[in-house]
């Protein structure tokens, strides 16, 4: 599975260009006040996480899915066959019960 961040494709197809017109769009559409670092983070990078209330401010400030913000490929991964190895016998225990005798 592979998952792409779009956020800054999703804003530039609605004439925000950057991260200090994407803040003052969410402080004045969706009432979140996040701070600039957090706004260029989210513009430059790929996020490991986002929060669902986050989430819901991109899209209400975009006026946008989250199909266009988040983009997954959930095409499976390929692993090549592996041969399964052969059962192996384990070795029979000392007593006739199956148990060894305890150390003396």
């Amino acid at each position: 599975m592979n998952v792409k961040w779009k956020l800054r494709m999703a804003a530039a197809q609605r004439e925000v260009w950057t991260g200090a017109q994407l803040r003052r769009l969410l402080a004045e559409r969706a009432g979140l006040e996040l701070s600039s670092a957090s706004v260029s983070a989210l513009f430059t990078k790929e996020p490991s996480q986002v929060k669902m209330s986050t989430l819901a401010a991109l899209c209400t400030a975009l006026e946008c899915t989250p199909n266009d913000l988040i983009e997954v490929d959930i095409t499976p991964v390929e692993r090549p066959a592996t041969p399964v190895p052969p059962a192996t016998e384990l070795p029979r225990a000392a007593s006739a019960r199956g148990r060894s005798m305890p150390p003396i």
